[in-house]
């Protein structure tokens, strides 16, 4: 059992088959991104593990598939309030291991927490029907869980993604070998242990990290696993499924986006401002639906620029622990290295930095919050989703323009569009390709809404009752 009720960052470990492995042949340093220290030593899995995790997985669905809605139910509302109980410690680890503020990391614990309250009521409206037949037949059309799932969440969120990876098929009656990222284990361990000590059976949750290619091709080939849950780069999610064409597993992948914001010369100016700049740096800019892209029309261009340049610079960049702190560091020593190949490309194509653009002196791996200017579509940031603390600016004409403008990328995962004219705000909601679509707010994630890209940014929703709808099949009895 992992302790939730010390202070103290937790002795990590894996959960396999109702046991904590704390020891392995191979290790993954944890670093803290704020300092650079190291947390404590990861274990990762080897093949073994992984047959004994798909094994515990494989007997874990046959009986939770037959538990009643109410069981099920029950450990996720009981697992949602250890969760609310915990949260300080929960958050503060996130924190330490992640590098977001401690303000952000307990609204994630919280939403974890309302997501499984969610669907412990989402499971009972899993409905099929009954067709017309003459009498003495029946047909029957009903929704079953899917099978075990593997499940491969992202460090971005460490305590929501985990969480979204397990309420759906946990409520849909499927089993889960969900494999966080290593670079934040304790957040996914506290939501795992909240579901074991609310009652959830140890073969029905699987918890593994390791190499990730060693981890994904040995789960994905096995044919104990029946659907693949990714959340991660459009790159990554490709192999992924291809992986899975094999054996032709069900698959939900939300994948990378590089998400326009469309701002229109009657919007709320100052409002808009102040919500793009506190949505740019949640979680230093490491959020897949973050605003990046910035097309402002002509007449208000330099204004806006130059006031949302101010506002940023007046961030505070520091440890996500202390409470004046408004953008926390990078989660890892790759995205500072990362984002500065992109300013220099962009500078050379003639952009304008306005604020911020390089890295933050001393320990940690913090970035000043950036605004560039001018910056055209030849520039790689037009085309690389950046994640991290970056804004691209870039003028507009006509409501066309800016659409054809947000569609042009591959990418359709989030938008966002500004201005207080009701019929432009429907015609930019219509016109725009991408899975969720923010007007006058950046706020996308509720646990009964849809969360999902299209085009390359992959495809099926996580939350809301079609989450729960990519957990299950469709089966037809036909009785004669």
């Amino acid at each position: 059992m992992v302790d939730q009720t010390s202070a103290d960052y937790p002795k990590l470990g894996m959960y396999i088959d109702g046991e904590w492995i704390m020891r392995a042949d191979r290790t993954h340093a944890v670093i803290n991104p704020a300092n650079g220290e190291t947390l404590g030593e990861l274990p990762l899995a080897g093949a073994a593990d992984l047959d004994r995790a798909l094994a515990a997985a494989d007997r874990g669905f046959r009986s939770w598939s037959k538990t009643s809605v109410d069981e099920r139910a029950r450990v996720l509302r009981d697992a949602a309030r250890l969760l609310r109980e915990r949260v300080e410690i929960i958050a503060r680890n996130a924190t330490r291991e992640e590098g977001k503020t401690l303000a952000e990391t307990r609204i994630e614990t919280i939403a974890c927490a309302g997501l499984f309250d969610f669907y412990a009521e989402e499971a009972r409206r899993v409905y099929g029907r009954v067709l017309v037949r003459p009498a003495g037949q029946r047909s029957l059309v009903m929704k079953v869980p899917v099978g075990p799932v593997a499940a491969f969440a992202p460090w971005n969120f460490p305590v929501h993604n985990p969480g979204r990876k397990l309420g759906a098929p946990i409520a849909a009656g499927c089993s889960v070998i969900l494999k966080p990222a290593e670079e934040a284990p304790a957040s996914a361990m506290a939501v795992v242990q909240a579901l074991i000590d609310a009652g959830c059976p140890s073969d029905v949750v699987q918890l593994v990290f390791g190499v990730p290619d060693e981890v994904s091709r040995h789960l994905l080939a096995s044919p104990i696993i029946r659907k693949l849950s990714f959340t991660g780069s459009t790159t990554v999610g490709k192999h992924l499924m291809r992986l899975c064409a094999d054996t032709m597993k069900v698959t939900t992948l939300e994948l990378g986006g590089h998400a326009p914001v469309i701002i229109f010369d009657d919007c709320d100016f100052d409002r808009t401002v102040e919500m793009l700049a506190n949505s740019k740096v949640r979680n230093a800019g490491q959020v897949c639906v973050s605003p990046t892209r910035f097309y402002v029309q002509e007449g208000i261009y330099d204004r806006f620029v130059a006031a949302y340049a101010q506002r940023m610079a007046k961030m505070k960049v520091g440890d996500g622990l202390a409470p004046d702190t408004n953008m926390g560091p990078m989660a890892n020593a790759r995205r500072p290295a990362a984002i500065a190949d992109l300013i220099k490309d962009a500078v050379g194509h003639g952009a304008r930095i306005r604020t911020g653009g390089e890295a933050i002196d001393g320990k940690g791996f913090f970035w000043q919050p950036t605004v560039l200017s001018d910056v055209p579509n030849t520039a790689r940031i037009m085309n690389e989703e950046p994640f991290g603390p970056v804004v691209v600016a870039t003028p507009f004409a006509t409501l066309d323009e800016a659409v054809e403008q947000a569609n042009r990328l591959p990418y359709g995962l989030a938008s966002f569009a500004f201005t207080e004219n009701a019929r432009r705000a429907n015609l930019i909601g219509d016109a725009i390709e991408a899975g969720m679509v923010g007007i006058n707010t950046t706020a996308l994630a509720a646990s009964d809404a849809p969360f999902g890209g299209v085009k390359e940014s992959g495809h099926g929703s996580e939350d809301g009752p079609e989450g729960l709808a990519a957990c299950l099949v469709t089966k037809t009895i036909h009785q004669h």
